[in-house]
């Protein structure tokens, strides 16, 4: 009942016969004959195909439910027994969206000195993804917005507060400033982030209140893009001051508080609301509790 749970979830994921039998490591079919499994003995449809995967039933999406919080369970119950066996140990998988992406080392270093033998995937993601990972079981946890938008059922761990600065060179038009407001940053190019993040959104939100709109001259979904950018001297943009500063500025770059209004949005970590948690969640959440404490 698992193997098939797990093939139900793989498909959630996929959306696709052939890629979720592919990432079972099963042949297709083989995994669709254990969907028909999963199906005879539910005594009801999960899913709506014809020679490709359609969508799930009213029934499949209450099963995919339950099946998320099975697959969860037996998940936590054998990382919890190696744990017991041989200490903490295993594989991580985090999804951060790219503004908290330099912050991830400041919980995945220390973590991993207490524990040695935990290995790390960190995968940046937009603040929906980081979710609907979370979700289907593809990451043990995000670091995203918290305050936002809806979380839905996840757990969060405030981790610290998210602000705003202008990155331009000191020879720009408002380079010289000690801070800028933002109906002032709405009057020049900018270069930012795409618009399916979260952190643009929040940007557009504060330029559209001070009258203003975003124009960008560039757009990416790498900080890494924007910031090299912004290092030539001939670019600016609005990025979150703690970013700012882990990405190092320099003697040509100046980092200007944006006031008017100072905008502030909450970063943490999140986490499925499973209890008990895994081993490796739990401590992870414990490693978010104290990087709070220092950060505050």
């Amino acid at each position: 009942m698992i193997d098939k749970l797990e093939y139900l979830l793989a498909l959630a994921r996929e959306r696709n016969f052939g890629r979720a039998a592919e990432q079972c490591g099963v042949t297709q079919p083989t995994f669709s004959a254990g969907i028909k499994q999963l199906e005879d003995t539910l005594g009801v449809m999960l899913v709506l195909r014809t020679s490709r995967f359609l969508g799930f039933t009213a029934e499949g999406e209450r099963v995919l439910d339950w099946a998320r919080g099975i697959v969860g369970d037996a998940r936590a119950m054998r990382q919890e027994v190696q744990t017991l066996k041989k200490g903490l140990s295993g594989h991580l998988k985090i999804a951060a969206v790219p503004t908290a992406l330099a912050m991830v080392s400041a919980l995945t270093t220390p973590y991993r000195a207490r524990h040695p033998n935990v290995k790390f995937t960190v995968l940046s993601r937009t603040s929906i993804e980081v979710l609907s990972m979370l979700d289907n079981l593809e990451v043990d946890a995000g670091v995203t917005y918290i305050d936002n938008e809806p979380l839905g059922r996840m757990r969060a761990v405030p981790l610290y507060n998210e602000q705003y600065r202008l990155l331009t060179s000191a020879e720009s038009p408002l380079g010289n400033h000690d801070r800028v407001t933002w109906a002032e940053v709405a009057r020049i190019p900018l270069c930012l982030l795409t618009p399916d993040m979260q952190n643009r959104r929040i940007i557009d939100q504060l330029l559209h209140s001070a009258g203003g709109a975003a124009e960008p001259t560039l757009e990416s979904n790498s900080m890494i893009v924007l910031f090299s950018h912004v290092r030539t001297g001939r670019w600016a943009s609005v990025m979150p001051e703690k970013l700012a500063e882990t990405l190092g500025l320099t003697e040509r770059l100046r980092s200007i508080p944006i006031i008017e209004p100072e905008a502030v949005h909450q970063i943490g970590l999140v986490v499925p609301p499973r209890e008990p948690m895994t081993t490796l969640v739990s401590a992870l959440v414990a490693q978010a509790r104290s990087l709070a404490k220092e950060l505050a």
